[in-house]
């Protein structure tokens, strides 16, 4: 049924009110339906019903003194404790009508943080940026959460106002302007999207009706997906869903931490997201991707819906990203133990998963699934060579550009970019940045703040971290060292790396076999500490060794090439040290006559 835009789900209190500022708004009762949905039982102010006036509102739950604001709010611009306002995002003249979407088989994502991507840390100042990121060959720009929290920065991940933008960005206007201008300039927009818990800040979802559920996740209280009033809770999550896609337009939802959402219902509720996402793209009458983050190595999520899986788009493979860091860097502690063979390299490239069902060391159990290589195409897997938990959850938010040579980071990148999955970039990784991008909160509640920071610091001094080297999350400091520096891409390895960035990307749209979908297209061999990966009748080869190595390889044309070079001669390819090349097939020549 349709709802008004003030009636409001909120089963567990017996009176509601409902608190109108401004305009001759005051304070009216609200009605209870069986439902446990409530309306306004007074006249509204004539404001209310007027699109081009913004009105502040809240509601009165029992005998709490505090109004509180609406759990679907579109804007909360004095914070996510204060008032919700009135938005109408059909008052948008959008101009991307001609926008027909782009599909993710084929393209390379790049993940940003809004408030640290630019000195402003704002959307519109993030539009400034989209022709750098189609100089590098990006299809997709992955916005990490913005949905409102507590607070002027943070990563996203405290988010309580799931339907809100977060006004620091510049809120829902600037994001449907930001959104419009990535259309304008050939770019997909995918949103990060937490849907498995909520903030410890401002989180009155409570007070209203069973959200939550008991039991807990790596992150807080469980979302309540199928216990008593677990209909409205999911219904809550899927019409958040539709407001990404049909009132902002944007092409694809990453899902975070799918593996915390505790659903034991006869239809999964990843699975209920799939159906409807089909649905609304058949009307849009354009592609809208599912990308599911999951540390559970199951294909389950991506397998289509008629063979018996939840038809989700796409998921992260974090093993690629350990295979790639401990290969280059020769990092080995934690869960990085189990990778330290090279062949780990070779085996998540040819079958997507390390662990597909294998002892994992750091978890002291088998782990994973083995992936279906002869139906699954291989663009269903997102990977990186960094992200914003491998970057950031390490205790000082240290880059690989502060561990390896630039010929190393030329590697991470050819590896990334020529290898069989869809790739996504972090922010700044393409010039290799160097300012870290570290874990910072700005808490208003002193003793939230305190916890944060204690924990943190706990947390890494269990793996023999000195706490005076670990960064305060509370610490604006923290926050602005991790604000990119653009000024730095043209010089020195800056520009360097930003070039090997550009030919990839140049090589990549050029050349079908770089995105090729097939599993039985990728072979991989390894030979000391020389790494071979065939995309079809190319040949990448990286040197992760100390000295430098020689690989016959037949007549082939060297179409990319780390810094330092490589060269053949007479069928013989010279690899220096940490070098890499990409190169083309083997050429055949008819004999003079």
């Amino acid at each position: 049924m349709a709802r008004g835009p003030y009636d409001v789900w909120a089963p567990r209190p017996q009176r509601m009110r409902l608190v109108v500022d401004g305009d001759g708004g005051g304070v009216r009762e609200m009605q209870r339906g069986d439902d446990g949905w409530w309306t306004p039982a007074e006249p509204l102010p004539p404001a209310a019903s007027d699109h081009e006036i913004d009105l502040d509102y809240g509601y009165l739950l029992d005998d709490d003194p505090a109004p509180r604001p609406d759990p679907r709010s579109r804007r909360q611009p004095g914070g996510v404790h204060e008032l919700s306002r009135t938005y109408d995002p059909a008052t948008f003249r959008w101009t991307d009508h001609s926008w027909t979407g782009r599909q993710l088989a084929g393209s390379v994502i790049y993940e940003l943080h809004v408030g640290t991507f630019t000195p402003q840390g704002d959307l519109d100042a993030a539009i400034g940026r989209l022709d750098h990121l189609r100089d590098i060959g990006v299809d997709f720009v992955e916005l990490m959460p913005v949905n409102a929290f507590n607070g002027t920065h943070n990563w996203g991940y405290d988010g309580v106002g799931w339907f809100a933008v977060h006004e620091g960005y510049g809120g829902p206007d600037a994001y449907q302007r930001f959104v419009d201008a990535c259309h304008a300039a050939g770019l997909g927009v995918v949103q990060d999207v937490v849907h498995n818990h909520l903030g410890p800040s401002g989180n009155y979802l409570p007070l209203f009706g069973p959200y939550l559920k008991d039991g807990r996740n790596t992150w807080g209280d469980l979302v309540n997906l199928d216990g008593e009033g677990s209909a409205e809770v999911r219904r809550y999550i899927l019409d958040n869903v539709r407001m990404w896609f049909e009132d902002c337009h944007v092409d694809a939802l990453r899902l975070d931490a799918v593996h915390a959402l505790s659903d034991t219902s006869q239809v999964h509720l990843l699975e209920e997201m799939a159906i409807e996402t089909a649905a609304l793209s058949a009307h849009l009458r354009r592609p809208l991707t599912l990308i599911a983050e999951s540390d559970l190595n199951d294909t389950t999520l991506v397998r289509p819906r008629e063979a018996g899986g939840y038809g989700l788009d796409a998921q992260w493979s974090d093993d690629f990203h350990h295979a790639v860091h401990v290969a280059l860097s020769g990092e080995t502690t934690g869960y990085y133990a189990d990778f330290e063979p090279l062949e780990a390299l070779a085996k998540v490239c040819e079958r997507g998963f390390f662990h597909d069902g294998t002892w994992s060391s750091f978890r002291e159990r088998e782990h994973g699934k083995p992936v279906d290589t002869e139906h699954m195409p291989t663009w269903r897997l997102v990977v990186a060579n960094q992200n914003h938990d491998q970057i950031g959850n390490r205790a000082r938010g240290d880059r690989l550009a502060e561990h390896l040579d630039d010929d190393q980071l030329a590697c991470a990148a050819l590896l990334t970019l020529a290898g069989p999955f869809t790739p996504m970039l972090f922010m700044g990784e393409e010039w290799a940045a160097s300012t870290p991008f570290q874990f910072f909160t700005s808490h208003g509640e002193p003793e939230l703040g305190r916890a944060t920071a204690e924990g943190r610091i706990a947390e890494f001094e269990k793996m023999g971290w000195d706490p005076a080297e670990v960064p305060d999350p509370q610490d604006f400091e923290t926050f602005r060292r991790s604000r990119l520096d653009w000024d730095e891409r043209s010089t020195g390895r800056h520009a360097v790396v930003l070039d090997c960035y550009r030919r990839l990307g140049r090589l990549r749209r050029e050349l079908p076999q770089l995105t090729d979908p097939a599993f039985g297209s990728v072979s991989c061999s390894v030979e000391g500490r020389l790494f071979t990966l065939r995309r079809g009748d190319l040949l990448v080869v990286v040197n992760t060794g100390e000295e430098a190595v020689s690989l016959d390889v037949g007549e082939r044309e060297v179409l990319f090439a780390t810094p330092s070079g490589v060269a053949i001669e007479a069928g013989a390819l010279a690899v220096p040290r940490h070098a890499g090349t990409l190169l083309g097939p083997i050429t055949t020549f008819s004999p003079t006559p």
